[in-house]
């Protein structure tokens, strides 16, 4: 069989994405060695992301002439047996295809999306699914989500949990809050997030929350670590930082790798996720992989992905938020306890049996059995 990927997310800083592929890349030429792979890229330097069983062809990085023209060119000239695609596929497409949707929050929250945004993934995302043979997602919410908004029965759709990466364990504390102070200049302890300044990562919220929960225990020496990439909305982000009466005790780190990210993660002494929606919530898993104590919003997939291994909030409640964050601050038995569930909880997903999974779902719509070598790591049904 012959299997192609588009991984144009690879070396873009197109962060859930391009961890994505990335991962399941890192797993397939080990897991089917009866089977080649074919990745399209789009950056020059990849970073070692690619594993040398993967055949690399290069495609463009604009997504008008990737999708419009390349993609369908270099699929002419390979012939695999199927593409995987995230959102996307080509318009021109001569093979059976394979769609990861991670989540429908263009449809169900448009206001978090430039209209044009909006508008360009309602169309798009629309005629890949119908033109799928079959849809991927990492969650029984996103996969209720799917089939709700385009028609579809729940056995069109295969629901295969993503995971923490593996560069993400606990590491040295000490050295690793050595190396925020001299990286980023953050000296106190602190609270960490980690997304994209965009509307339904809900910075905002957690900026009122942070500065509420100073002013209600001024005992705390806190600060908040804001992990993430600007987009369009990081000016009203920032602004909220400045105008929160704790500006100065707001750090924004902008993008960081994944070296620095570890360092974040073993450094913080609570992680808070206050997202408004996800199809997943990745950073949830990683922050236990370290082993965090973890508050996260109870909306969307996030309660199916923490379990019980994190103190949950309602993300528009910033009463809710500042409890939750204060008891994890001020009680050191509860932070410990949870830091232990979040690391169990984390250990129940593995990127090698999401790769086992994705495989099975490409043999199953090339109309091939699947031989793979399994693997006995864990593996979590939601």
């Amino acid at each position: 069989m012959r299997f192609s990927i588009d991984a144009h997310a690879i070396g873009r800083r197109l962060t859930g994405n391009e961890v994505y592929v990335r991962n399941l890349l890192a797993n397939f030429a080990s897991l089917d060695q009866d089977s080649d792979f074919i990745a399209y890229l789009s950056a020059a330097d990849v970073n070692g992301w690619v594993p040398a069983g993967v055949e690399r062809r290069t495609v463009a990085k604009g997504p008008i002439f990737r999708l419009g023209y390349d993609l369908a060119r270099s699929l002419r000239r390979d012939r695999p047996d199927l593409i995987h695609v995230q959102y996307t596929a080509p318009l021109d497409c001569p093979v059976p295809v394979v769609v990861s949707v991670h989540d429908v929050s263009f449809i169900e929250h448009p206001e978090y999306f430039r209209n044009y945004r909006a508008a360009q993934l309602r169309w798009t995302v629309r005629r890949t699914v119908r033109l799928a043979a079959k849809v991927v997602t990492g969650s029984e919410f996103s996969s209720e989500a799917i089939a709700r908004v385009y028609g579809m029965k729940r056995d069109e759709i295969a629901v295969v949990p993503n995971a923490a990466s593996s560069i993400f364990r606990p590491i040295d504390p000490v050295r690793a809050g050595q190396r925020v102070i001299s990286r980023f200049g953050v000296s106190r302890p602190f609270l960490l997030t980690v997304g994209d300044l965009q509307p339904r990562k809900n910075h905002l919220g957690l900026i009122g929350a942070f500065a509420e929960t100073l002013r209600a225990c001024p005992q705390l020496r806190h600060d908040l670590v804001i992990a993430g990439k600007d987009t369009w909305f990081a000016p009203q982000v920032r602004a909220a930082a400045r105008e929160s009466g704790v500006g100065d005790r707001i750090h924004f780190t902008g993008f960081v790798s994944d070296d620095d990210l570890l360092q974040l993660y073993n450094a913080c002494e609570v992680f808070v996720f206050p997202s408004l929606y996800e199809g997943f919530g990745l950073p949830v898993l990683e922050a236990m992989a370290c082993g965090q104590a973890v508050a996260c919003s109870s909306a969307s997939a996030l309660p199916e992905v923490a379990d019980s291994a994190a103190i949950l909030f309602d993300p528009s409640s910033r009463r809710d938020m500042v409890g939750a964050i204060s008891d994890l601050l001020l009680d050191r038995e509860l932070r410990a306890r949870m830091a232990r569930l979040g690391l169990a909880r984390s250990a129940q997903f593995n990127w090698r049996t999401t790769a086992e999974r994705t495989l099975r779902v490409y043999h199953e719509v090339a109309g091939r059995p699947a031989r793979i070598r399994l693997t006995k790591a864990a593996s979590v049904s939601l």
